[in-house]
């Protein structure tokens, strides 16, 4: 948790699914579905770290695939929740939530959901845990997908009216 009180900037990208640091209770749980145990104290923890999202000092970009806001990891009235919560969080003043709709020409192919934390660190989630890059020529190639996928990217009313669209979709 140090780690992530650390940057004052962090992009965040996610090809199919949406990061726990934008997610609500119900989704987070079903990420963690595959997991035998009681998940009670891990999901108030990752929502704990929400917190950091309306802490003035810090500013946070994330990008989402469509794929990834309409993938259906809970029911159809928790993903219509999911997706009026990241609507909802798009308008804090220190967040930029840009989604990426499945239209046009991609160059490059998001593979898997990676936070940019500074230059010195980025971190990849996958199915089997999270990777740290610390070295500089790897956090740099992170940053720069990243900012390839914010061109691709709709943004603020844009992204709000099509999360809106898709959250209709679950109704």
């Amino acid at each position: 948790m140090s780690r992530w009180r650390t940057p004052s900037r962090s992009p965040s990208g996610g090809p199919s699914t949406a990061s726990e640091q934008i997610a609500t209770p119900e989704y987070v749980d079903a990420s963690l579905a595959l997991i035998p145990g009681d998940h009670s104290a891990a999901i108030a923890k990752k929502l704990e770290r929400q917190a950091l999202l309306r802490e003035a000092t810090k500013s946070f970009t994330f990008v989402l695939t469509e794929q990834a806001c309409l993938w259906p990891r809970v029911p159809a009235q928790a993903m219509a929740t999911q997706l009026d919560h990241l609507a909802s969080l798009s308008r804090l003043p220190n967040v930029r939530l840009g989604v990426i709709p499945l239209a046009g020409h991609m160059p490059k192919a998001p593979m898997n959901v990676f936070t940019v934390y500074d230059a010195s660190l980025a971190t990849v989630e996958v199915a089997t845990g999270v990777l740290v890059f610390r070295d500089s020529h790897d956090v740099r190639t992170h940053l720069d997908t990243f900012q390839t996928f914010e061109g691709y990217s709709l943004w603020g009313g844009d992204a709000r009216a099509r999360l809106k669209e898709w959250a209709s979709r679950h109704r």
